[in-house]
């Protein structure tokens, strides 16, 4: 069933909930692929139904960005959406989201300032003010998001907590191309030589790993090391590899034994912006307890 209106959205929804249905939400902005895929199926598995939202949110991104070519395909999407389980595809427009005289926004802080936030200056507030009104209007009990999406999912939490969604957030792991690369709806933007080049996130990412399960503790070191990975492709840009704290993305000089730490990446291949990241944690010195 396909629904573009708020009013009947909130209609649907408040009916599953004095019916006692569990929703569960999985928010896109469409193109679907099997990440996509993974997270309806496990609302599927958890919930009696599912909405799965498709909108190219503009508040999100900036000026010079790609949201005209942003790829669209939603006869794709319902074929994929509902096969994997998806109750409701919710498809507002542009005008039914932001009216005319549309102002109030959400600010997440500094949470959002940094990273992602810092190169594309007002995203997650595009990002969190788009999910708070999606989840206004689907009233779900637990929300999907990929990792993939890391900081975002950090800032969907802190949204959650600070505005008192009684929402579970389900985080659910990023799902890769037999190459490693992260499945994105932006991966059709890349030529073949490009869509080549790109598996340099995943193999700077897996040096990283390596030199953590080896001892390394030392941030500079860490980042300095996936640099010069992804510095192997000529055209490759990076706005930021980076490891951080992953609750907090706070930036130490050295992590301590037992800290869960994320490696986090932004890189330019030709023209195409990707990202990416890895959750691990520093090992303890056995030989000094």
């Amino acid at each position: 069933m396909l629904i573009t209106s708020l009013d009947e959205m909130h209609r649907w929804s408040e009916n599953m909930r004095l019916a006692s249905k569990t929703i569960g939400v999985v928010p896109t902005m469409g193109y679907l692929h099997d990440g996509h895929r993974s997270l309806i199926e496990q609302a599927a598995s958890e919930c009696d139904v599912v909405v799965t939202t498709v909108f190219v949110n503009p508040l999100q991104f900036s000026a010079g960005e790609d949201y005209e070519r942003y790829p669209r395909d939603l006869e794709r999407d319902r074929a994929l959406a509902h096969a994997a389980g998806t109750t409701i595809l919710f498809v507002p427009s542009p005008q039914e989201m932001y009216p005319r005289g549309f102002t109030t926004t959400i600010d997440v802080g500094p949470l959002g300032e940094r990273f992602e936030g810092a190169f594309r200056p007002g995203h997650f507030r595009g990002v969190a003010t788009v999910v708070a009104k999606l989840f206004n209007v689907t009233k779900p009990h637990i929300a999907y998001f990929g990792q993939k999406d890391y900081q975002q999912t950090l800032v969907i939490s802190q949204l959650i907590r600070d505005l008192n969604y009684n929402i579970t957030l389900r985080v659910l792991p990023t799902v890769r191309e037999r190459d490693g690369l992260a499945m994105s709806s932006r991966n059709v933007y890349l030529s073949p030589t490009e869509r080549s080049d790109a598996t340099v996130l995943y193999r700077a990412l897996h040096a990283a790993l390596d030199a953590i399960a080896q001892g390394e503790r030392v941030r500079e070191k860490l980042e300095s090391l996936m640099r010069s990975v992804i510095e192997q492709i000529p055209h490759a840009h990076i706005d930021y590899a980076a490891a951080a704290c992953a609750e907090t993305l706070d930036q130490p000089d050295s992590f301590a034994p037992g800290q869960q730490i994320v490696l986090l990446l932004a890189v330019r291949i030709g023209t195409t912006r990707l990202i990416d990241n890895a959750l691990t944690s520093i090992h303890y010195d056995s030989s000094s307890m």
